[in-house]
C-alpha cells in the first residue's frame, strides 16, 4: 500500500469515526430534549423535558440541589453543540478533545452511581436504560474508544500536516 494510499485511508477512517462520534452526541441531545409523548415541538416541550432530564441527573446523588438544574440544561445543549462541531470538522483536535473528556465524564458518573449501588437511569439516550455492567461495557469498550481514536488520529493528520509544511518552507 502506498503512502497516498494509507493516507486516504486513515482519513477516511477519520471522518467515518468522526461522524460515528457526532452521531452518539446528536442522538444524545434529542433523546433528552424531545418532547414527551404526545407533546408537539415547542420551547415549553423541550423545557419539560429537560426537567425531566434534570430528576435523572438528581438522581446519581452528585450534586447539589441548587446544581442539578443548570447541569441538566447545559448538558443537551452541550452534547447538540459539540456533535455539530464534530460533523463540521473544524478544529477536530478541539471538539475530539472535548468528546474524549466528555465520555470519560459521564462513564465516571455511571461508574460511581453503579459502585455505590444506585438502581437508575443512565440517562444517555434519554429515560429507561439502567446503569448496569452493559451500560458501563458499552460505553467503556465502544464509546470511549471511538472518541480516543478520533482524537489521536486528528492529532496525528494535523502532526502529517505540519511536517509538510514544515518541509515544503525549507
Amino acid at each position: 500500500m502506498s503512502r497516498e494510499s494509507k493516507q486516504n485511508l486513515s482519513r477516511t477512517l477519520l471522518l467515518i469515526g468522526r461522524i460515528a462520534l457526532a452521531v452518539i452526541f446528536l442522538v444524545a441531545a434529542y433523546e433528552k430534549m424531545k418532547p414527551q409523548a404526545d407533546m408537539p415541538w415547542s420551547l415549553g416541550a423541550v423545557n419539560i423535558s429537560l426537567s425531566m432530564f434534570a430528576m435523572g441527573v438528581d438522581s446519581y446523588q452528585m450534586l447539589p440541589p441548587w446544581a442539578v438544574g443548570i447541569v441538566a440544561h447545559f448538558v443537551p445543549i452541550f452534547e447538540l453543540v459539540l456533535g455539530l462541531w464534530l460533523l463540521s470538522g473544524v478544529g477536530l483536535r478541539f471538539s475530539s478533545l472535548l468528546a474524549t473528556l466528555a465520555v470519560v465524564g459521564f462513564i465516571a458518573a455511571m461508574f460511581s452511581a453503579y459502585e455505590r449501588g444506585l438502581t437508575i437511569s443512565c440517562g444517555c439516550f434519554g429515560p429507561g436504560e439502567q446503569i448496569g455492567p452493559f451500560t458501563l461495557i458499552r460505553d467503556a469498550l465502544a464509546f470511549l474508544p471511538l472518541s480516543a481514536a478520533v482524537m489521536i488520529g486528528a492529532f496525528l493528520i494535523h502532526r502529517r500536516g505540519n511536517r509538510r509544511v514544515t518541509a515544503a518552507a525549507a
